[in-house]
């Protein structure tokens, strides 16, 4: 169990269909050693009576947008798909940098950051009275400047980190790495067009990282995106399937862990992970032939204007998440929701997806309003990322009298 010493934080905890939010906030200090500029962090923790048995962060990188878009990483479906398959709470710190030349005050973590992350967990497990998250292995994605911060915690934490994903960002400038680091899972991941121009240090990190483990014999891989640039683009659909590689083999569900047969210089998880790399570096995406989980728990009410109002819970694929959902009145459909779903930095999403690989705001609701009157049979069905669509809802009967 840590030792920290107390910081003023104010906690707040919120209900939510499938899980629980906790978030607590940190204001600037100027105490040395301290962190000089406000944080916050979201948990998202499952409904299971089960004890948690790993924590995944993911962190944003620099920059005042990059903060705002890692806001929403904990209210992320398919992120949240990942941690509920592993029993696992889902974290988001967020920084409040508003000038990009003070992103190194949160992004080495010995400025103060490392202390507040701490202290959330510490608090986090207090408030939930899950004692457990003390001293759970920790799954760590950064992006850019959040590559740097996920890297220099793994060498100063390397015995409580399970797994590391370091998209266009890593710890390049440390000289020291702990013996236990080298034996850690983890993936280096940048965009190809980040060769040259504003990014071209994010791709030089990326790989000299990847060659620096390497060499070490660390089971890492690295995954050029052939799309993309800084952004994250579809990266996640690789990610998500890494870490569930890795943490289904660290908890004994027969995953074996060994060396890619079909390219001995990276290292990857499984064949399955090994089919998604090829894919991925390639085209930079990753295909999926298996249909979504059905939506849960419909419900239809009445409004006083007499319309029928829908709501329902659905979990997210977790190969593809979740594109869109289908409204379908006594079994035929009537609506899509959203109907134009985006896309702006990847794949067009039921919550479309940001520049920091985190949900753009607002968060959308799983709510259609059927103006039409009279009695009907409603159900769901969930569209996952690559069109495929999942078996209908359990229907619900909605009754004008």
């Amino acid at each position: 169990m840590w030792r920290i010493a107390a910081l003023f934080a104010a906690a707040t905890l919120q209900a939510a269909p499938g899980g629980r939010y906790l978030e607590m906030n940190f204001p600037p200090t100027r105490n040395p050693g301290r962190l000089p500029i406000s944080s916050k962090y979201t948990l998202w923790v499952p409904d299971t009576p089960k004890p948690l048995r790993a924590l995944i962060v993911h962190q944003h990188g620099c920059g005042a947008p990059a903060a705002r878009g890692g806001a929403t990483a904990a209210y992320d479906l398919h992120w949240q798909a990942l941690a509920a398959q592993h029993d696992a709470a889902l974290m988001a710190p967020s920084y409040g940098q508003i000038e990009d030349s003070r992103c190194r005050e949160w992004s080495d973590p010995r400025n103060g950051s490392e202390q507040t992350f701490l202290a959330a967990i510490r608090d986090f497990a207090g408030h939930l009275r899950r004692p457990e998250l003390l001293d759970v292995p920790w799954v760590l994605w950064g992006h850019s400047g959040g590559g740097t911060w996920v890297g220099i915690m793994t060498l100063l934490h390397p015995k409580q980190v399970a797994a590391v994903w370091y998209r266009s960002g890593a710890p390049v400038a440390e000289t020291e790495i702990p013996e236990d680091v080298f034996s850690i899972p983890a993936m280096t991941n940048a965009g190809v067009k980040e060769k040259e121009g504003r990014f071209q240090a994010a791709w030089d990190n990326s790989v000299i990282w990847f060659e620096r483990l390497r060499a070490g014999g660390a089971p890492i891989g690295f995954a050029p995106d052939p799309r993309s640039s800084h952004e994250c683009a579809d990266s996640r659909y690789l990610a998500i399937l890494f870490f569930d590689a890795v943490l289904a083999g660290r908890y004994g569900k027969g995953v074996t862990r060994k060396l890619d047969p079909l390219k001995e210089s990276v290292w990857l998880p499984d064949e399955r992970v090994a089919k998604a790399w090829e894919e991925y570096i390639k085209t930079g995406a990753v295909s999926d032939t298996t249909p979504p989980p059905a939506p849960s728990i419909v419900t239809a009410t009445r409004a006083a204007s007499g319309a029928i109002e829908l709501s329902w819970r659905a979990a997210a694929d977790m190969e593809s998440g979740i594109r869109c959902f289908l409204i379908l009145r006594d079994g035929v459909r009537i609506a899509q929701v959203p109907e134009e779903p985006k896309g702006r930095f990847g794949r067009p999403l039921f919550q479309s997806m940001s520049y920091h690989d985190t949900p753009e705001q607002p968060i959308p609701n799983m709510h259609y309003t059927d103006p039409a009157p009279g009695s009907h049979t409603y159900s769901i069905v969930t569209v996952n990322s690559v069109g495929l669509e999942s078996k209908p809802s359990k229907s619900v009967r909605a009754v004008i009298e």
